[in-house]
C-alpha cells in the first residue's frame, strides 16, 4: 500500500507543477482549476450606474456593478456582466465563495485560461 501513496502523490506534485508552470504568464487573479475551468478573483463595486471592468491586476479583478447589494440581485448582475465579457453562456458561470462580501471567487467552466485573460484584457484596456 505504500509504494501506492508515494506514486500517487508524485502524480499529484507533477500535476501541480505542470499547472503553476502553464499560468505563470497570467495574473493570480486567475486561475486554472483542473480539468477545464477558471476562478477569477472579483471585487464587487454594486450600485454603479454602469456595469465595466474598473482595474485588472495580480490581486482582483475590479468589476462595477449596475445593481444594488440586496437579495443576491448584484450577484446575478455581476454574473450577467462576466458572461458577456468572456463570450459564454450564464450558465457555466457561478460564485465559488465570497457571494456575501464584495470580495468573490467566480468560476468559469469549460473555457481555457487564454480565453479569459484576453477578454479581461480586452474590456480593461477600452476603460
Amino acid at each position: 500500500m505504500a509504494p501506492a501513496k508515494k506514486s500517487k502523490a508524485k502524480n499529484i506534485e507533477s500535476l501541480s507543477s505542470q499547472s503553476t508552470a502553464a499560468t505563470s504568464n497570467f495574473p493570480s487573479c486567475i486561475r486554472l482549476v483542473p480539468p477545464n475551468s477558471v476562478a477569477i478573483n472579483i471585487h464587487a463595486k454594486p450600485g454603479s450606474k454602469v456595469a465595466t471592468i474598473t482595474d485588472f491586476n495580480d490581486e482582483a479583478v475590479g468589476v462595477q456593478i449596475d445593481a444594488p447589494a440586496r437579495d443576491g440581485e448584484a450577484n446575478a448582475a455581476l454574473l450577467d456582466y462576466i458572461s458577456s465579457v468572456i463570450g459564454v453562456k450564464r450558465r457555466q458561470l457561478s460564485i465559488g465563495s465570497g457571494s456575501k462580501s464584495r470580495d468573490k471567487a467566480v468560476l468559469v467552466e469549460e473555457v481555457n485560461l487564454q480565453t479569459v485573460f484576453d477578454a479581461l484584457n480586452r474590456v480593461c484596456k477600452f476603460h
